[in-house]
């Protein structure tokens, strides 16, 4: 007897002490990721004003500016990808406390920066006969080159961002991040307006003043970032700069050996959705600017996810660093329920108020902008299907991040999207001819197989010997 009531205690204490665990990861994930959150939100608000603006400018317009978005976004997230490595590898080095290594990783993400944007940038400048051989329309595809000759210049400053931005996020040093991400978004709205529109004496540039905006906005990041962290007292230390052109082969290598496969999987998703509005073109106009608005609200909607992904990768990559498996195990599926709660939310609002939200975009009381706010909605239905398996794929794939495991969920990802998602999207869109609505279900289908998958491998993390340290 006196055993049992020894023994209830302990079994309370224990409990009551796991509760506390998880609570406190909680709140340390929170703490992280909200700044994060609504910086990502703030992010894309920089993209959802520009294809606001495109909007009142006209569907053509709409069309041309969101085909041009289209073709350079797989080369930028590919290389922001490869970039966000920085995070995970300056989380590790600040758990193992191997603070030098910062200085290194950090100095070479931006030779990495420099390596990318010298590759990417002349590809990009093709624009015009990729879309011609494609088989799109040659005056969109005219208005696309237009943005694209100016946009692509974003390139440098906007990696150096993220080289920059992922450094904070792994010393927790996140409102910074967005504060000046808010910023960003009124320089880029001001840019985009008087540019686009040619107010106060300014000439009307329209598609060329919203990619000026947008190289403006970058450098405005960029500069303000860098000075912070040049004479922050807490990050001054680290000297970024010092003795900048003095190679460092191995942290380079590291960069590319952990980026590579992320700038990979988060190419083969978004390259998914660059063919779904590829497809999109080969329906019509009214479809493409359809696909633009339903896009632009779920990627919004994915900025919340994409924020606790972020912040997911420096926990987990944290109490890697430091050894604690129990920490790898909260911080990863602490982040995957707070992902999911609000992916439900967001899935009721895109059912319930699809036809009002596209609005937002479009002006209702035009005519000529009936077909493309009934099929935005339309689409918008969908999206709103597949918001809870968006999440859950995205942040898994971040806590796979903070162990390092890049190159197994950049083969699924690369399966789950041109294996499954895009064959399903044409058969659904073209065989069954249902058309945009068959190639949005095709784009659910792919996420859900990635999320099923990067999620059960996270939960098999140390029976598939990820927990190996290499640090």
């Amino acid at each position: 007897m006196d055993k049992t009531t020894t023994a209830a205690p302990s079994a309370a204490a224990l409990a009551a002490g796991r509760r506390a665990g998880w609570l406190r990861e909680l709140r340390e994930t929170f703490t992280l990721a909200w700044p994060l959150v609504i910086a990502q939100v703030a992010q894309n608000a920089l993209i959802t004003t520009d294809v606001i603006m495109m909007g009142w400018l006209g569907p053509k317009q709409l069309a041309a500016g969101t085909l041009a978005s289209t073709f350079i976004m797989p080369f930028l997230v590919g290389a922001v990808g490869l970039i966000s490595a920085i995070a995970p590898l300056v989380a590790q080095a600040r758990g193992a406390r191997n603070i030098r290594a910062v200085r290194r990783i950090v100095r070479q993400g931006f030779w990495a920066t420099i390596i990318l944007s010298a590759l990417l940038i002349p590809l990009i400048l093709q624009v015009k006969p990729i879309f011609l051989f494609l088989g799109q329309n040659p005056e969109t595809t005219m208005l696309a080159e237009q943005y694209i000759q100016i946009g692509v210049a974003m390139f440098i400053p906007g990696l150096a961002v993220v080289v920059l931005r992922s450094m904070l996020s792994a010393f927790n040093t996140t409102r910074i991040i967005l504060v000046l991400t808010l910023a960003a978004v009124v320089v880029n709205a001001i840019g985009d307006y008087l540019l686009m529109f040619g107010v106060f004496g300014l000439p009307r540039l329209e598609l060329r003043g919203a990619a000026i905006a947008t190289v403006v906005t970058n450098l405005f990041m960029f500069v303000v970032f860098l000075a912070y962290v040049l004479n922050h007292k807490r990050f001054r230390r680290f000297h970024i700069l010092w003795n900048f052109w003095k190679p460092d082969w191995h942290h380079l290598a590291q960069i590319f050996r952990i980026g590579t496969p992320i700038g990979m999987t988060v190419l083969a998703e978004v390259g998914l959705f660059t063919a779904a509005a590829l497809l999109m073109g080969l329906i019509g106009t009214n479809e493409i600017a359809a696909h633009a608005i339903a896009m632009q609200s779920a990627s919004m909607a994915f900025m919340v996810p994409l924020g606790l992904g972020v912040a997911c990768t420096v926990r987990v990559g944290y109490a890697y660093g430091r050894g604690d498996d129990e920490g790898v195990r909260k911080a990863g599926w602490t982040a995957l329920g707070l992902s999911t709660a609000f992916m439900t939310v967001s899935c009721i609002t895109f059912i319930l108020g699809a036809p009002l939200i596209v609005t937002i975009f479009l002006d209702p009381d035009r005519a000529a902008n009936t077909d493309a706010l009934r099929l935005g909605a339309s689409y918008l239905v969908v999206a709103g299907l597949f918001q809870l398996v968006d999440g859950a794929q995205v942040v898994a794939a971040h806590a796979l991040r903070g162990l390092s495991d890049t190159k197994v969920p950049m083969l699924v990802a690369i399966v789950s999207y041109w294996f499954i998602g895009l064959p399903i999207a044409y058969v659904m869109g073209f065989t069954f001819n249902l058309q945009g609505v068959g190639i949005w279900l095709g784009l659910a289908a792919g996420l859900a197989f990635a999320a099923i998958v990067l999620v059960i491998r996270f939960a098999m993390r140390e029976r598939l010997g990820l927990l190996r340290r290499t640090l």
